[in-house]
Order: structure tokens, then C-alpha cells, then sequence
């Protein structure tokens, strides 16, 4: 087996590999929220689910009808992991029920940053995910070794203003490579 020493890579992106043959995770982008020696944890950013805050705020609060401005607001396949459980990332500054300082970010898991979103006096800048990314102790530095991912320090411009179908180019970029240009078969020297 390659080595996989540990690589503390928190807060940084993980691009896909053009091989990548997941379809959890070919194409994708992910933001990783945790890493540590116990294993990472992360959202995809780059792939809406088909939903919308409108659809979330009807589950939640059905006799209520969502703000206009809730119809154009995706939420996204944050991963295969706990796809029941919502997530929004967004910059440090307001609390809700249940936030995590992560730095310059913060995650909010409690309904009520929906809630403030939908009534305009949420973070302003956001993304809202169902489920998550998350590896074992080990298993993402093996697939960094297996070269399944590239990784660069997140940047969020492309998490908040980068339209989503963007953001995997735009995360590639930052390394200077044009994933276009890569080939999809994987090799080792």
C-alpha cells in the first residue's frame, strides 16, 4: 500500500479526478468542513439535488407559504452520507440553534437559519446541503495517494458567488490546471 500520511486538510477543496468512477462523487467539488487523524468530513458544492428552499420550508412548516425568493435558492446532494440531515454553510458572523465556528465559516444544522434565510435576515451568503461527504480515519489519504482527488485551499468566492456549474473549473483553476485537459485514465509512475 502507498503511504498515506496524514495531511491536516480542513478548509480546503477536494476536485475530483476526470477517472473518478463514484457517482457519488465523479465531477464534484467538495468543501472539506473537518479533517483530522479520525477521518474528514465535507459538502459537495457543486451539485443541486433538484430541490429548492421552497420545497424544504413546505416540509417544515406547512401552513406557511415560502417567500418567492425561496423558489431560486438549490439545495444541494451534500453527500451520500445522512442525506436526511440538512447543513448550511455560510460565513462566520450570525448564530443559530445549533452553529460550529469553523473560522472564517460557520455550519448551522438547525432549522431555524432556514428560516432566516427565507425571511431575509439570514447569512447572506450560503449554501444549503442534504447530506454529506465523510471518510474513516485513513481512507481520504489513501485516496489522495490513489490520486482520485486533487486538493487546494478553499476559496469563497467559489463557494458563494461562483454559480454552481462553475465551481469545479473554477476550483481547478486555482491550481492552474485545466481539468478539460486532463485524461481519465488513471496511472502511477
Amino acid at each position: 500500500m502507498k503511504d498515506a500520511s496524514p495531511s491536516i486538510l480542513k478548509h480546503h477543496f477536494l476536485i475530483a479526478m476526470p477517472h473518478m468512477d463514484d457517482p457519488n462523487f465523479a465531477h464534484t467539488v467538495i468543501y472539506l468542513i473537518d479533517h483530522n487523524d479520525q477521518g474528514a468530513m465535507g459538502l459537495v458544492i457543486n451539485r443541486p439535488n433538484g430541490l429548492n428552499l421552497a420545497d424544504v420550508l413546505e416540509q417544515l412548516r406547512p401552513d406557511s407559504q415560502p417567500a418567492v425568493l425561496c423558489q431560486s435558492l438549490p439545495i444541494f446532494s451534500g453527500g451520500p452520507v445522512q442525506t436526511d440531515r440538512g447543513f448550511v454553510l455560510h460565513p462566520k458572523g450570525p448564530h443559530f440553534q445549533a452553529t460550529v465556528d469553523l473560522g472564517e465559516l460557520s455550519l448551522s444544522t438547525s432549522q431555524d437559519v432556514l428560516f432566516a434565510i427565507a425571511e431575509g435576515h439570514g447569512p447572506a451568503n450560503h449554501l444549503i446541503a442534504l447530506g454529506y461527504a465523510g471518510w474513516g480515519a485513513g481512507q481520504l489519504e489513501a485516496e489522495l495517494a490513489d490520486n482520485a482527488w486533487l486538493s487546494c485551499p478553499a476559496d469563497q468566492a467559489i463557494l458563494f458567488e461562483t454559480p454552481y456549474d462553475q465551481r469545479l473549473g473554477a476550483a481547478a483553476a486555482l491550481l492552474g490546471i485545466d481539468l478539460n485537459l486532463l485524461t481519465a485514465q488513471a496511472g502511477h509512475a
